[in-house]
């Protein structure tokens, strides 16, 4: 319960358990509920129904299989937006299953891929730092890029949406992944980054650049919505955020919610603040829809 309370250092992460196997597919089909490592369910998490929806788990194929994901849509839907929805350091757990299915009730074609399907599943972990380190550290971003690309490939062929309508929402590990997709991918419309790290990754092979490197890249305007007592995200990286991005010409900001704390949207943690997660919701529709998401 820790997560989202106090730092955790990234780079110091624990030694990885003994006979763990990255061959292959550790996950493929998605856990129910919510993460162990998440914590105990607060009580102010909230639940949507998928009454008037197509809603459920879904196989997007990728270069190498398969990785499982969720997927929310209005009932026969035709020519919907889709919103990419990027997990936290969770996985695909219940809550970013129900924001799938909140913003299918605005009608988006929100899809949720599983990003850690090769390298472990989380929602069996209780240990923020074995999640860290056997798990987060050892997703290349160059995969993750590639795997949103397939879901976006799937998407289309479901004759259902407009791809040309494209957008991007992510939280915390999603925040950061946002930031670099936006990068990425020059036929995205808009993202939404919620708490997302910009700096402090140790740079790698597999993780060479974090969002503050890329700023001046972006090719997509996002909306950066971020907290003012977040131990993760200091207040100067923010600001050297904000330099970067107005580089890049895309019109990108970012929103600062005072004495909010990192995963203030996260509604089953104790983090979750409800006016900051409401107030931060109005806003991120807007923006995307403003941008023909």
């Amino acid at each position: 319960m820790d997560y989202g309370l106090k730092p955790i250092n990234f780079k110091d992460p624990q030694p990885a358990q003994p006979g763990f196997s990255r061959r292959g597919f550790m996950v493929t089909s998605l856990a129910s509920g919510f993460a162990l490592a998440s914590g105990a369910l607060h009580a102010k998490a909230i639940t949507t129904s998928d009454e008037g929806l197509v809603a459920g788990e879904i196989k997007i194929p990728v270069n190498d299989g398969h990785i499982p994901g969720y997927r929310a849509m209005p009932e026969g839907g035709k020519d919907l937006p889709v919103l990419l929805v990027i997990q936290e350091i969770f996985g695909v757990h219940e809550h970013i299953k129900d924001l799938c299915r909140r913003f299918a009730k605005q009608g988006y074609f929100a899809i949720a891929p599983e990003m850690f399907a090769r390298q472990g599943d989380v929602s069996k972990m209780s240990d923020i730092n074995q999640i860290l380190s056997d798990v987060v550290s050892k997703v290349p971003d160059a995969q993750v890029m590639s795997d949103i690309d397939a879901t976006v490939t799937f998407a289309k062929a479901s004759r259902s949406v407009n791809t040309e309508r494209l957008g991007i929402v992510g939280f915390c590990w999603g925040g950061r992944t946002v930031w670099l997709y936006a990068a990425h991918n020059p036929a995205l419309k808009a993202g939404v980054a919620y708490y997302g790290l910009l700096d402090g990754m140790a740079p790698s092979d597999i993780k060479p650049h974090d969002p503050i490197d890329i700023a001046g890249d972006i090719k997509a305007p996002v909306l950066g919505l971020y907290s003012s007592i977040d131990a993760y995200i200091p207040m100067d990286q923010v600001e050297e955020m904000r330099g970067g991005l107005a580089a890049s010409k895309t019109d990108s900001e970012i929103v600062v919610f005072p004495g909010a704390d990192h995963g203030f949207n996260a509604d089953y943690r104790p983090t979750y603040d409800r006016v900051a997660a409401e107030y931060a919701n109005t806003l991120a529709l807007d923006w995307l829809k403003a941008r023909g998401v």
